[in-house]
């Protein structure tokens, strides 16, 4: 009897797990979550990530001396030329985890079905400008194996020198933007273009301008082609064409984001901007700056005392300390401390919804003029650019706040000023002006300075300053760490991991 037993248990209990393996896979398959994502979608998720990360306000802004901070904290970066762990690996962070990652979804979603063949080129293009900013930003990067970890399981990718690195950016570029065709399907769901295929093209192709020109110290013979290629593409030379992502309540200007929370008293215009912008009476200062005279406090910031007029602006001297920068304060007109030195505007520049601008039809102009001078293109006028390039930018002022919007008649002022002084001084004129057209786009603005010498700035007098001008940002500890071995032959490659080991084009 209690063998029968036994057995009809076992019967039993084999009858219940067979029962479970048999609806195994239906009861474990969510119902209502989503499991195959449009890779349209995933794209859209990397262009919001184009957007620069909060961390170029500690790094790329102040090494170009555009704005800083005096905080010698946690906002610890390029007002004394130092290491800051917490913010030398904010594009690292930014651009391997959020777009590389996924537009390399979304290239592997795409790359064998040719009716999403726009869409997988598009992906191409945003990848290359995210590969862009990271070689620009650290030299050797992780390149080949980027975004491969979950797909191929490739953990420890291998580092590539950045000559290779950018040999490969301008190719997919070229044959990226090439390829799009505007008689293939439209992605609607786009969120830089709408699916627009002209604007991609100009996208794509300002970025090979952008590429070439990055090369122009190095390797002449390849500038030259990608700007002559990129040219007769057709880049953008019209505000209406700026690549630009659009942020809201959901998806907030990182940026805005920092400048309107706890560090919003905390970052300052540069003495050597402000004074720039008033020695040639320029116009943008008034829609880029705010002080707030006689604040001692960031409460004290308040609209009652805010000045937005040019001559009323003063710069926090670089290499300042919050003591130092309190004793300067209290002599400005009005007194008060460090809260009244200038600031960037957060109620109109930099709000949690401002546009971050990409690639603009100011830069884009200001290349073209550069290229023209080289000769590396032969239609156009190069002041005709320089001119379309300064009035092209001071047009973009007011699509950040219609209160920052540059009178026409200021800006044709300001322009034929400019033209006056173009003829034998057209590079120093090109990198000055390619300096203020990429105000708020840190890389870029960062990137031209090193590669041109332009605009000539000062050595940072911070006495405790490491060296006397950032070249590059270290790598993460954390990728030191986990990737040790590769990150060791990239340093062994390219040189020490420091703040002045030059990157491969920069031959100044």
């Amino acid at each position: 009897m209690k063998k029968i037993l036994n057995l009809s248990l076992l019967v039993f209990a084999f009858s219940i797990i067979t029962s479970c393996e048999k609806d195994f896979d239906d009861i474990n398959t969510s119902k209502t979550g989503i499991t195959n994502l449009d890779p349209a979608l995933v794209l859209n998720d990397a262009v919001i990530f184009l957007s620069y990360p909060a961390g170029t306000a500690s790094y790329e802004l102040g090494i170009v001396q555009q704005a800083i901070s005096s905080n010698t904290g946690v906002l610890l970066g390029a007002n004394f030329n130092q290491v800051n762990i917490n913010n030398t690996p904010a594009n690292w962070t930014n651009y391997y985890q959020n777009v590389v990652k996924y537009t390399s979804d979304a290239i592997g979603k795409t790359q064998s079905d040719p009716t999403r063949a726009n869409l997988m080129n598009m992906t191409r293009i945003v990848q290359a400008m995210a590969f862009m900013i990271l070689t620009d930003t650290y030299g050797s990067i992780p390149y080949t194996d980027a975004g491969k970890g979950f797909p191929d399981q490739v953990f420890f990718p291998d580092y590539q020198k950045q000559d290779v690195v950018y040999s490969s950016i301008l190719a997919e570029l070229t044959a990226a933007t090439d390829a799009l065709d505007a008689s293939g399907k439209i992605e609607t769901s786009d969120v830089l273009f709408g699916g627009n295929i002209a604007k991609w093209k100009k996208f794509g192709y300002s970025l090979l301008l952008r590429a070439g020109m990055r090369l122009s110290e190095r390797d002449a013979t390849a500038a030259a082609a990608a700007v002559a290629h990129a040219f007769a593409g057709g880049v953008i030379t019209d505000n209406a064409d700026n690549a630009v992502v659009k942020h809201d309540a959901n998806f907030v200007n990182p940026l805005g984001n920092l400048l309107n929370g706890t560090e919003a008293a905390n970052f300052y215009l540069a003495e050597p901007f402000v004074k720039a912008l008033q020695n040639n009476n320029d116009p943008r200062l008034s829609a880029i700056a705010v002080r707030y005279v006689g604040a001692s406090s960031g409460p004290a910031q308040v609209a009652g005392v805010a000045t937005t007029a040019a001559a009323n602006q003063y710069g926090m001297p670089m290499g300042s300390t919050d003591g130092t920068a309190d004793v300067a304060g209290a002599a400005l007109p009005g007194g008060g401390s460090r809260y009244a030195f200038s600031q960037i505007d957060r109620t109109r520049l930099v709000k949690r919804t401002s546009p971050m601008f990409l690639v603009t039809a100011g830069q884009s102009n200001l290349l073209l003029a550069e290229a023209r001078v080289r000769g590396w293109i032969t239609s156009g006028v190069a002041s005709d650019y320089f001119v379309a390039g300064i009035k092209a930018h001071m047009n973009q002022m007011a699509l950040y706040d219609a209160n920052s919007a540059v009178a026409a008649a200021d800006r044709d002022t300001y322009s034929d000023a400019m033209l006056a002084t173009f003829a034998g001084n057209e590079m120093t004129q090109i990198g000055y002006e390619y300096w203020i057209a990429s105000f708020l786009n840190g890389p870029e603005a960062w990137a031209n300075f090193r590669r041109t010498g332009f605009p000539v700035l000062a050595v940072n007098p911070y006495p405790g300053r490491t060296v006397d001008f950032i070249t590059r940002l270290t790598y993460p500890p954390s990728e030191i760490l986990v990737n040790s071995t590769n990150v060791q032959q990239a340093i062994s490659d390219q040189g020490p991991d420091n703040l002045d080991t030059k990157l491969w084009w920069d031959a100044n």
